[in-house]
């Protein structure tokens, strides 16, 4: 009997959020989009479980590490471990497609208006969606972005065709010791370009989005802009899936 009455109540409420999401994002002048892990776990960029038993089994067994993220700060006893590591949580999280099209449906209720995105997600799904990139500010980093682990100077590197390699050449949870990246300036041991500790590197490109994310913030407009926030939670998870039907 409990159940039946909260999930009818559930229901409503569900409905009702639905109708003002869709009503909120017709009438405004503007939209921002602020999103975090939640929306990229709601798309099926699970960290743990299956998702993580498939592609990291042979850690598991060797190290028995709980889920992706703990695997990102395990002390590897070689690099060539620690990339083969890194190189599949890259690769996994930012090359290969997303297996929900959540960032699809939300991209195709905001197309046609003035929006922006401003999140802490590092996965690059907003532009692989179709979202603009000059209409996102990834304020903690992208996964396909390396940077010098000093650093010695304020600069990121594309990593796509490296990742790509060690992917392929690694065997038994060890890349070719050649492979191992290392800073073109001071030959210093890669990273990644996210934001762990005080050397994370905001570049030209991460300055450019944050002054763009400004402007679009404090330009003027005739109707009060509204926000769509995503964040870790079960009732945002529930809401994306059927955007892409409402009647916008």
């Amino acid at each position: 009997m409990f159940s039946r009455i909260w999930t009818k109540k559930s229901t409503e409420n569900y409905s009702e959020g639905i109708g003002k999401l869709a009503e909120a994002v017709k009438e405004a002048d503007a939209v921002v989009i602020g999103a975090g892990s939640g929306l990229s776990a709601s798309a099926g960029l699970t960290y743990s479980g299956e998702r993580f038993e498939k592609y990291f089994g042979d850690f598991i067994a060797k190290y028995h590490i709980r889920d992706m993220y703990s695997g990102g700060f395990y002390p590897y006893p070689a690099l060539e471990e620690y990339w083969a590591w890194w190189s599949r949580h890259i690769y996994y999280n930012r090359y290969v497609d997303a297996p929900k099209p959540v960032y699809q449906a939300l991209y195709d209720v905001v197309k046609g208006k003035d929006y922006f995105v401003l999140t802490t997600n590092v996965d690059h799904q907003f532009q692989k969606a179709g979202f603009d990139k000059k209409r996102l500010f990834y304020t903690q980093g992208d996964y396909g972005l390396w940077q010098c682990s000093r650093p010695c100077h304020q600069k990121t590197y594309d990593n796509e065709d490296a990742i790509r390699k060690m992917i392929s050449e690694q065997r038994d949870m060890k890349i070719p010791a050649e492979l191992i990246p290392k800073c073109p300036v001071c030959g210093a041991p890669m990273t990644m370009n996210l934001r762990c500790d005080n050397t994370f590197v905001q570049d030209e490109g991460w300055y450019a989005a944050s002054e763009r994310y400004e402007d679009f913030i404090r330009r003027p407009r005739t109707v009060e802009y509204g926000k769509t926030m995503a964040k870790s939670s079960g009732t945002i998870r529930q809401l994306i899936s059927p955007l892409a039907s409402l009647p916008l």
